[in-house]
């Protein structure tokens, strides 16, 4: 009885959503959206302003990248080169940590937050979208049986969504049979989003390695994305993300793959933090913001020339 009186609040809060005026947000990158802090690239951005670029991206048939930075994330940045590479390759990169936004605000860059931004706080959002306009979404990643799982669900919350689902565990080598036989699938199926969750960096990589040979489409790295969704993992509550303490509910339910992410690996970005606030206290932000807008540390950038990919490129490669 639970589950289904929980699916019917879903539903009435969706009918909700969809009945009430939307409120308007802007319509193109503003400058000063993309900021740097502990030595990486980020976009500002609120989680429906997102659904805004995967629209825009969608309907002119764009390839369009988003990335995600946490802590664990700016570690693998400073310290895995394909990590570094792919989110130099992307187009929008989500602050995906409480702590970061934390931090990117005493170095004043105008960061609040709902800047927060993660799969789970658009997930409603984006399936009401692939819903109404008939999206062709592709995921791959988890454990056999856990995407289709998660899939089931998802089409039962959002009747007539268009979802293929593939398992992660296959040799993702670029030339491996198994990799040739992923691609070919995605390719088939010609989706308009694509979500990679193998955990990171190896989805990161899959993703750098294969772009070229993707159909034109928006792809998203979400890690355990579709584990939350089929149940299989529990997700803290959203208040604990809000308030910068969902790494501590994650910690005690699996403390031994997290201690090293959540216990050991920030210290090593103590230093580059402690340059970011000195650098920000000679420019009369910290702890305030820029002082006029040419102080603004970075301009809006600019969408990546990715040229048309299509199908017949993939075929033609091999």
């Amino acid at each position: 009885m639970a589950v289904i009186d929980r699916r019917i609040m879903q539903r009435r809060a969706l009918l909700s959503r969809r009945r009430s005026e939307r409120k308007p947000f802007r319509q193109t990158r503003r400058q000063g959206e993309r900021i740097r802090a502990l030595g990486v690239e980020m976009d500002l951005v609120r989680p429906e302003e997102v659904m805004l670029h995967v629209q825009s991206a969608i309907a002119s048939e764009e390839c369009f990248c988003v990335a995600n930075y946490n802590l664990h994330g700016v570690y693998l940045a400073r310290t895995n080169p394909d990590f570094a590479r792919f989110c130099e390759m992307a187009d929008l990169i989500e602050v995906d940590s409480t702590p970061l936004v934390f931090l990117t605000r005493i170095l004043g860059l105008h960061a609040r937050p709902f800047h927060r931004c993660t799969y789970l706080d658009w997930r409603a959002h984006f399936w009401s979208l692939a819903q109404r306009e008939g999206w062709k979404v592709y995921y791959l990643g988890g454990a056999p049986g856990v995407a289709d799982l998660a899939a089931r669900r998802l089409k039962n919350a959002y009747p007539g969504i268009t979802l293929r689902t593939r398992h992660g565990f296959f040799d993702a080598s670029p030339d491996s049979t198994e990799n040739f036989e992923v691609l070919t699938d995605i390719n088939d199926f010609a989706p308009q989003v694509l979500f990679v969750g193998m955990g990171m960096p190896r989805q990161e990589t899959w993703l750098l390695e294969n772009m070229a040979d993707l159909p034109a489409c928006v792809t998203f790295n979400v890690g355990a994305a579709f584990d939350y969704e089929a149940g299989i993992q529990s997700a803290a509550p959203r208040w604990m993300g809000r308030v910068g303490l969902e790494w501590v509910y994650r910690l005690v339910r699996d403390p031994s793959r997290l201690f090293d992410r959540y216990c050991i690996e920030p210290w090593s970005l103590i230093p580059v933090a402690l340059s970011d606030m000195a650098e920000a206290l000679k420019q009369g932000r910290l702890f305030r913001g820029p002082r006029s807008p040419g102080t603004d540390p970075l301009p809006a950038p600019a969408r990546r020339d990715t040229g048309s990919r299509t199908r017949t490129d993939f075929s033609e490669r091999f």
